[in-house]
């Protein structure tokens, strides 16, 4: 491939950084080529040779450098700097690289930025040590990130009793609680986290048949609503006292819902905890309870 296709115009120079037959030599000329928009068609090559790559993850356009964060054959030597790059969306393009190992999981889970590491908490892989830092992040957005996303038993359990709501409604979210968790889910004292639930997961009976006449309006209107409701539950939700909440159980319509995903098994099944120990982070079941009247 000569030097005249490579010094063509613009768009010449970018199919030519695009094609998959341009040799070694000719994409490592194009690595410096004076259009950022060439040099992002070679930083996002997976074949770029590494000597293309290196340049590039110094280059002073941010997406090109972005380019060479999320390219999953940029050396770890690169990511690593690109983590501390200037631009946020290069550091946050290298959490999302596949690419991505345990030495730069660890300088991630220590970084200042607080995207960074919630991007990290999400990964539903992590090892040990980084969720248990995780789990004592000073940012409650990447706690209730962690809860949401983690396959960790140990790490649903510990963020099941945290303080912060947000961070609880996170694991309420999360599919693979057991059936106990649920339930302790289910009997939290805010009405956000229990609306999160019924939202997200299936229940077992007992604890929808609670859920049905919750003192939360906005608890029984996410009931009424959520695709993980099971008819007869709804069908009694046309009845509910407050007109909003029997309302949006009558204008249901299973054909017009989104298309979801089976719903993921839960995890097995524990004995249940004692009443004085299942109200970690939750509240005390009501004798009585008062539909209609929303708890804030």
């Amino acid at each position: 491939m000569g030097n005249e296709r490579v010094n063509g115009d613009i768009d010449t120079r970018v199919s030519l950084a695009q094609d998959r037959k341009t040799a070694p030599a000719v994409l490592y000329e194009l690595a410096s080529d004076p259009s950022a928009l060439v040099r992002a068609a070679v930083a996002a090559r997976p074949d770029a040779p590494a000597e293309a790559l290196r340049p590039l993850a110094r280059d002073r356009d941010r997406n090109v450098r972005e380019k060479v964060a999320r390219n999953p054959s940029a050396s770890q030597h690169n990511l690593l700097r690109l983590l501390g790059d200037n631009d946020r969306w290069v550091r946050w393009a290298v959490a999302t690289n596949p690419a991505c190992d345990n030495r730069l999981r660890n300088t991630m889970v220590k970084a200042d930025d607080k995207e960074l590491r919630g991007l990290l908490a999400e990964r539903p892989e992590l090892e040990s040590d980084i969720a248990a830092i995780l789990v004592k992040d000073v940012s409650p957005e990447v706690r209730e990130r962690l809860g949401a996303h983690t396959q960790d038993p140990t790490v649903i359990a510990t963020l099941l009793q945290d303080k912060t709501v947000r961070v609880r409604k996170g694991v309420a979210v999360n599919p693979r609680t057991t059936a106990e968790q649920r339930h302790i889910l289910a009997g939290d004292f805010s009405p956000d986290v229990r609306a999160a639930l019924v939202r997200a997961l299936e229940l077992d009976e007992a604890d929808l048949q609670t859920l049905l006449t919750d003192r939360s309006v906005e608890v029984r209107r996410s009931l009424a609503t959520s695709d993980r409701t099971p008819a007869h539950i709804r069908q009694a939700l046309t009845g509910d006292p407050d007109e909003t909440v029997a309302e949006d159980a009558r204008r249901y319509d299973p054909a017009a819902a989104p298309t979801l995903d089976p719903a993921p098994a839960q995890a097995p099944a524990t004995t249940r905890a004692p009443e004085s120990t299942a109200r970690v982070g939750g509240r005390k079941q009501a004798g009585k309870r008062f539909p209609g009247k929303t708890t804030r």
